[in-house]
């Protein structure tokens, strides 16, 4: 609106024809593109969003290193909620240029999904590996017991076997409460058994 009226008004401007004015009128041209290509790119990229709906209010999801709850999606930036409370305005550019991770978007179908790595030593048995990963899930107050978590033997590096644990839960705004108590009835079991966990290295 701003601009149809500015073009508007150009013409009834006193001095409007003459060069001096052209002149200052295409410098200011050029800085008013210059500068707003910054917010054109976040706004391009916030209709991109919303066309798209890779993220609507209300969903947990983590970009880049940030993890929370979608509060609002605007047209140049996202404000996020972290488990802190802390708000997180991420601009839309730069949403669209990071990998996005939806929780919630799948959870209402059978829960989501979680995992657990560790890597263990080829001395140790990957059955007893398998039996004490699954006891780890089977204390995890959260986590499924249907269906039934299981165990992925993921590599087979030079020291080390990395294996990883998948389990599911229902709310998806639980899952780094229920990691952190999954992570720690792992060690609680590796400790008992007297199995060491490699990070790589280990003594």
């Amino acid at each position: 609106i701003w601009l149809l009226a500015v073009v508007a008004a150009y013409p009834y401007i006193p001095g409007s024809d003459s060069q001096a004015f052209k002149g200052i009128s295409v410098i200011l041209g050029l800085m008013v593109s210059i500068g707003a290509s910054g917010v054109v790119n976040q706004v391009v990229s916030g209709l991109m969003l919303m066309y798209t709906r890779a993220i609507r209010p209300g969903e947990f999801v983590q970009i880049g290193e940030t993890e929370g709850t979608v509060k609002s999606v605007g047209f140049l930036a996202t404000r996020i909620e972290t488990l802190r409370h802390e708000e997180i305005n991420i601009p839309n550019s730069v949403i669209a240029s990071n990998v996005t991770r939806n929780y919630s978007r799948l959870a209402a179908d059978g829960g989501l999904w979680i995992p657990a790595k560790v890597t263990i030593g080829y001395d140790t048995p990957w059955r007893q590996v398998h039996a004490m990963l699954l006891e780890a899930a089977a204390r995890t107050q959260g986590l499924r017991s249907e269906p039934p978590p299981f165990v992925l033997q993921r590599a087979l590096s030079d020291f080390y076997v990395e294996y990883e644990l998948v389990g599911r839960i229902d709310e998806p705004l639980q899952r780094p409460y229920v990691m952190t108590r999954l992570h720690s009835n792992v060690q609680d079991v590796f400790n008992e058994h007297g199995v060491q966990i490699m990070s790589p290295h280990y003594l």
